[in-house]
């Protein structure tokens, strides 16, 4: 399957999972065009200030890959700070979040790996 840019789907989510201002969400794939146990493959871009609020995964693991822009990353109750090419990796049971303090748009992947097929 090759699948163009026209064909990605996107969606802005206010606060996601708690946060603040917009999440812009650009589905990569859709669960149902994957046959592996992947809830989520997308790019998520943040604008300066917005953020994805603190959140835990229960049965399912969540990558981020960060491509362009510097995250504040709550990870398990530790701050740190993450820049591209870096990896945020949250396994099950775990908790976190990521915000834009920066000064330019915040681009990455987020992966989200579940331990049981996907509903379709």
């Amino acid at each position: 399957m090759i699948k163009r840019q026209s064909g990605i789907r996107r969606e802005a989510m206010e606060k996601a999972r708690g946060g603040v201002g917009v999440a812009i969400f650009d589905h990569i794939l859709e669960k149902t065009e994957m046959r592996a146990n992947c809830r989520m493959f997308t790019r998520i871009i943040l604008e300066p200030g917005a953020s994805i609020g603190y959140h835990q995964h229960n049965d399912e693991e969540d990558t981020y890959y960060i491509l362009t822009g510097i995250a504040t990353v709550n990870d398990n109750g530790q701050t740190r700070t993450v820049y591209p090419g870096e990896v945020v990796f949250c396994a099950s049971g775990e908790s976190h979040s990521i915000a834009n303090d920066g000064q330019e748009p915040l681009e990455f992947v987020s992966i989200i790996m579940t331990f049981q097929p996907p509903e379709r």
